[in-house]
């Protein structure tokens, strides 16, 4: 989800109308609704802190390897997290993900 304000953000797009139009489309999601609105106002107040969202991803990341599964995007998110984490963002909400992609 982080993925897509950022670049909008930094080709100077006016996020919020971009958010806007995804969400006339078939990339409406409640995701893209409650968190698109998050990381637009950088309102990071925990509703799914990422300490708990990384140890989620490394539940999977376990089942998976024991399970002989290659999952490529849950570990680069698992990488991300562990940056989230490292970087202090561990008790902000998933959103602030964001701030990575942006720093």
């Amino acid at each position: 989800m982080a993925e897509g304000p950022a670049p909008a953000e930094a080709a100077g797009a006016d996020v919020g109308k971009v958010r806007e139009a995804l969400m006339g489309g078939f990339a409406a999601s409640r995701i893209l609704e409650v968190h698109g609105e998050r990381m637009i106002k950088r309102t990071f107040d925990p509703g799914f802190r990422i300490r708990l969202h990384r140890k989620d991803i490394g539940l999977a990341m376990e089942a998976a390897k024991t399970l002989e599964l290659y999952l490529p995007h849950a570990a680069s998110l698992q990488q991300l997290m562990n940056k989230a984490l490292a970087d202090g963002l561990g008790d902000k909400d998933h959103s602030a993900m964001i701030s990575l992609l942006q720093d």
